[in-house]
């Protein structure tokens, strides 16, 4: 099983979150679930929550490595330039 980066948005709200696991459907759902205080951010800010996009990765180095960089570059302008270059 590999670790995957993920990217969900807010239906409510528009708003993105990006973070990695090596359970993607699990934690999709635990976003989504009003009693698991485990989410912080996505508690905070209303959903429900969609996943866009995921990568898998080998490692879970390489999966926070291409976490941060997508945080450190802001996850709308990763999604626009994944989106223009045909990556998405």
């Amino acid at each position: 099983m590999g670790y995957h980066v993920y990217i969900l948005q807010s239906e409510t709200t528009g708003r993105y979150y990006c973070g990695q696991t090596n359970g993607i459907e699990e934690r999709v759902r635990k976003h989504n679930d009003p009693a698991y205080r485990g989410t912080r951010t996505t508690k905070v800010f209303e959903g429900p929550w969609n996943l866009l996009w995921k990568e898998e990765y080998n490692c879970r180095g390489d999966a926070m490595r291409m976490e941060r960089a997508i945080k450190k570059r802001g996850i709308a302008r990763f999604l626009k330039e994944r989106s223009e270059s045909g990556g998405c």
